[in-house]
C-alpha cells in the first residue's frame, strides 16, 4: 500500500518539475541574450513562454535583421548558441526556440501556406510534391499542416542541409 502514493506523488510532481526547468532555460536564455544585445549594439526586448514541452524566447524590436541573417541561418546559428549556453548552467540539453523580430512566425505562416499548397497539388495530381531544403524547424511546420490534410502525407529525405519534405499521395 505505501508503494502507491510514493508512484503517484512522484508522477505528480514530474510536471512541475519540468515546467519549472523550462521557465529556467528561458530565464538563462534571457539572461544571455540580454548580454549579447548589449554586446551587439542591438535594442530588444525578451519575451519568455513555455510551450508544450519546450521554452520559448523572442526577441521583440525594430532593426533586429542583422540576427536573422539571410533565410534564418544567423537565427538558426543564435538559438543553437543560446541552447548551449542554456545547457552549460542546467547540465541538460534544451530543447529551446528562439524568435527575433517575429521571424519564425512569419515563416510558420509561409511555410503552412506552401504545405497546403503542395497538399492540393498532390491530390489533384496524384503525383508527389518535392519541396525545397529546410532546416529542421521549417519541416516540422509542413509536415504539422500536411498532416491536417486528408489524402496526402508527408517524409522527409536526403541528408542535411539538403533534406526536404516530400508530399505523397496516400
Amino acid at each position: 500500500m505505501t508503494d502507491t502514493p510514493v508512484t503517484d506523488t512522484a508522477e505528480d510532481t514530474r510536471p512541475e518539475r519540468g515546467e519549472a526547468l523550462l521557465v529556467q532555460e528561458g530565464d538563462i536564455a534571457g539572461d544571455y541574450l540580454e548580454r549579447l544585445l548589449d554586446i551587439v549594439d542591438f535594442d530588444g526586448d525578451i519575451d519568455l513562454d513555455v510551450e508544450g514541452d519546450r521554452a520559448v524566447v523572442a526577441v521583440i524590436g525594430e532593426g533586429l535583421q542583422g540576427l536573422v541573417g539571410p533565410n534564418g541561418v544567423t537565427l538558426d546559428a543564435l538559438q543553437e548558441l543560446t541552447r548551449l549556453a542554456v545547457q552549460q548552467q542546467t547540465g541538460l540539453r534544451s530543447r529551446l526556440m528562439l524568435d527575433v523580430g517575429g521571424y519564425r512566425a512569419r515563416r510558420r505562416t509561409q511555410l503552412t501556406g506552401i504545405a497546403q499548397d503542395a497538399a492540393a497539388e498532390v491530390v489533384s495530381t496524384g503525383a508527389p510534391v518535392r519541396l525545397d531544403p529546410m532546416n529542421p524547424f521549417e519541416r516540422k511546420v509542413v509536415h504539422d499542416a500536411i498532416a491536417a490534410v486528408d489524402g496526402v502525407h508527408s517524409e522527409s529525405e536526403g541528408e542535411e542541409p539538403d533534406r526536404r519534405v516530400v508530399v505523397l499521395p496516400d
